[in-house]
């Protein structure tokens, strides 16, 4: 049988991820026109392939490799959010919002793959 906990803490950061995208699809709308196809395609490629890694660590049984795969999505996150607080794309205050959510999903995704370890 499902455990309630469980399935709540994975629809989280299925959430959080979902919340990332769609805040990162709002910024990069705004970007400049030359930007928006170099640097936003990139930002955005790499915020839908966080979702879709973490909804197939969702139905998987092998998640550790995901998770760990979706730390690496959120560094690059990162860093492609402060090349945009550099280039002045976005406001300080913006990239430290979007600082919170990375570190709260990737805190998840810690969390999730430590209790995927048998006792």
């Amino acid at each position: 049988m499902p455990n309630p906990k469980k399935q709540s803490e994975e629809l989280a950061i299925v959430t959080s991820a979902y919340d990332i995208a769609l805040e990162l699809t709002r910024r990069v709308r705004k970007f400049p026109r030359d930007l928006r196809f170099v640097l936003g395609d990139r930002i955005l490629n790499t915020a839908y392939d966080l979702l879709d890694v973490l909804l197939e660590a969702k139905y998987t049984q092998d998640k550790a490799g995901l998770l760990s795969r979706a730390n690496g999505l959120l560094d690059r996150l990162r860093y492609q959010m402060r090349l945009c607080v550099d280039e002045k794309l976005i406001s300080l205050r913006q990239y430290e919002y979007l600082a919170v959510k990375f570190d709260e999903t990737g805190r998840m995704a810690g969390g999730w793959k430590r209790s995927r370890k048998e006792p």
